[in-house]
């Protein structure tokens, strides 16, 4: 049995965002501070519209951008780690610690994220979900079966997530 699917691609040079993180590994040890210039690509698949669209760009672009703002020019850190304290300070600052290492940052610049890490792949995961939590909430019934996200920290080197509405994808 034979099927078609369909797809969009997105990949515009504005679905950049930089921002510092260190990651912690599974040893305990971390990663200094530092920074990436991270680039998002995605591509959204489902069945074509009575217009011939599986989603207008028009609309899912503006999305993208707006969570790729959010994190742009901000220090990044897991809300989700158990061993990373957070918290955040009557003056307007945030302390950080983890284990030996202490940070003090002014709180508008920390963005704390529903992750236990990081990663490139948590990245990509929360962009994903976000995205399609906004896809569903702005246009409600969609014809989207799978999204795939990926984040690029560096050139070769992407966090990817996958989103497949099993439904969707087992009616095709």
């Amino acid at each position: 049995m034979s099927s078609e699917r369909w797809a969009i691609h997105m990949h515009k040079e504005y679905f950049k965002f930089s921002c510092a993180h260190f990651l912690i590994f599974p040893d305990g040890s971390k990663e200094r501070l530092h920074g990436h210039n991270y680039h998002v690509d995605a591509e959204i698949e489902g069945q074509l519209t009575d217009r011939g669209l599986v989603i207008d760009f028009i609309l899912v672009k503006p999305m993208i951008r707006e969570l790729c703002d959010s994190l742009d020019e901000r220090w990044i850190l897991p809300g989700e780690h158990p061993e990373l304290e957070i918290k955040e300070r009557a003056d307007g600052h945030t302390d950080v610690v983890y284990r030996e290492c202490r940070y003090l940052a002014p709180s508008d610049e920390v963005l704390v994220l529903p992750v236990n890490n990081t990663s490139a792949e948590n990245l990509a995961t929360w962009i994903g979900r976000e995205l399609v939590r906004r896809i569903g909430k702005e246009f409600g019934r969609t014809q989207i079966q799978k999204l795939r996200l990926s984040v690029s920290e560096t050139p070769g080197q992407w966090g990817v997530y996958q989103y497949c509405d099993d439904a969707k994808d087992s009616a095709s």
